[in-house]
């Protein structure tokens, strides 16, 4: 075996280190490594073997850090960094049209928008593959997680990212017309504290209205959570009780009634990219092709209009 080899070795075994450390666990380390628990458990053992001293110390499932593991984790980040860097760098200098456009969406849209939004794209460049990445958190573009992420409310925290608003999702208050004839409909949002909640496992991504002075008006209990827009809705709409979602999801539910009309709440939509990698001809012809669709989708976006796509 070559020099080379080894150390492409190696360098997979202290990425899968990394993983371990990031996620807190061997289980979660292969769901986001797409590998099985025993392949890390048998890697991680062998680069443990190799360096004479444990890396991690586990309990009750989960694995923290030892001295030596931090060390490890610590120079492997940085390791990781620069080759990312170095693909970064060799994506940008690709100006054809053409090899594969990663993008990173939320079910809600890479589900449903995106491919609708993309086909017109890929048709127009027939040598570009798109891969949408479902994903229920922000996919890390500087390691090329992907090559675009649409993200809500800004771009994030992340340096050398470069991003824009493409369209603002409107939401309001729904309900099932069963679960309204049987618990009666609110006229003011204080009514809403007799009524059940549809929110999210993750915290509420609307928001649940207040009143006008601005205190917080509780639901009477949570009936139903999810972390899945198309489970969230079908909560609503099975009739477990009132929730906040966007316009565009709810207009394909001829169950559901919106409550309290002057209740609107909305969450910005951007396009996000590495500032390196969007030099690829291709990475920016796909990016602002999705500007462009989410602009000729405004009302889509923003009232629950019909898309024009």
């Amino acid at each position: 075996m070559s020099y080379i080899q080894i150390c492409m070795d190696d360098w997979s075994d202290y990425n899968v280190c990394l993983a371990v450390a990031e996620t807190g666990s061997l289980t979660a380390a292969a769901q986001e490594l797409g590998v099985s628990q025993p392949t890390v458990t048998r890697r991680l053992q062998a680069l443990e073997q190799r360096l004479g001293e444990p890396i991690f110390d586990r309990e009750n499932g989960q694995s923290r850090l030892t001295v030596l593991g931090k060390k490890i984790v610590d120079h492997a980040g940085r390791m990781r960094e620069e080759a990312s860097a170095i693909q970064r760098a060799a994506v940008a200098q690709d100006q054809s049209l053409s090899g594969l456009v990663v993008v990173s969406a939320s079910e809600g849209l890479g589900a449903d928008w995106l491919p609708r939004a993309l086909i017109s794209f890929q048709t127009a460049n027939p040598g570009i593959c798109i891969n949408i990445m479902i994903k229920n958190h922000s996919a890390n573009l500087a390691d090329r997680e992907a090559d675009i992420a649409l993200r809500w409310n800004g771009p994030g925290t992340q340096q050398s990212l470069v991003g824009r608003r493409g369209a603002t999702v409107g939401a309001g208050l729904y309900a099932s017309k069963d679960y309204l004839d049987q618990n009666g409909r609110p006229n003011s949002v204080d009514d809403l504290s007799d009524h059940a909640c549809v929110a999210w496992s993750m915290g509420d991504f609307f928001g649940w209205p207040s009143t006008d002075e601005g205190s917080a008006v509780l639901p009477r209990h949570v009936a139903f959570k999810a972390n899945s827009p198309a489970s969230h809705i079908k909560g609503i709409d099975s009739g477990y009780g009132i929730g906040v979602t966007s316009h565009r999801l709810a207009r394909r539910h001829q169950n559901l009634e919106r409550l309290l009309p002057e209740f609107n709440t909305s969450l910005d939509l951007w396009v996000v990219a590495h500032e390196t990698v969007r030099k690829s001809a291709r990475i920016r012809a796909a990016y602002d092709h999705i500007i462009q669709q989410m602009k000729i989708d405004q009302k889509y976006f923003s009232e629950g209009a019909a898309s024009h796509l």
